[in-house]
């Protein structure tokens, strides 16, 4: 039971954290709570896809400049699964950095 609280509460999180780089950033677009916890969704089942098929070493958890890149296209891919959400390329790169300095500071992974 704990683990779905801690599960929710992630996803809630992420999409507060959506909305607010929605907010800050020009490029990077998200309508409502209700989307960004879609979107929050989708970019977690687009980053395990890409995770399952390339290994690890491409996650954002890793702090490479691969793991930043595949977070950026991640977030990219995620607004055509949410209709909602405009990203540009530029916009997407921007919330990857800044989403991996939160994650530097706040690590959003379940342990």
């Amino acid at each position: 039971m704990a683990s779905w609280i801690g599960l929710a509460v992630r996803f809630v999180v992420s999409a507060l954290v959506l909305m607010f780089i929605g907010f800050l950033l020009p490029g990077f677009e998200i309508a409502g709570f209700t989307n960004a916890l879609i979107a929050a969704v989708a970019i977690a089942i687009i980053g395990y896809v890409v995770e399952a098929l390339l290994g690890r070493r491409v996650s954002p958890q890793s702090r490479g400049l691969v793991g930043f890149l595949t977070a950026a296209v991640v977030i990219y891919v995620a607004q055509f699964l949410v209709a909602t959400m405009r990203v540009t390329i530029i916009g997407a790169l921007l919330a990857s950095a800044i989403i991996g300095l939160l994650d530097a500071v706040v690590p959003t992974e379940l342990r």
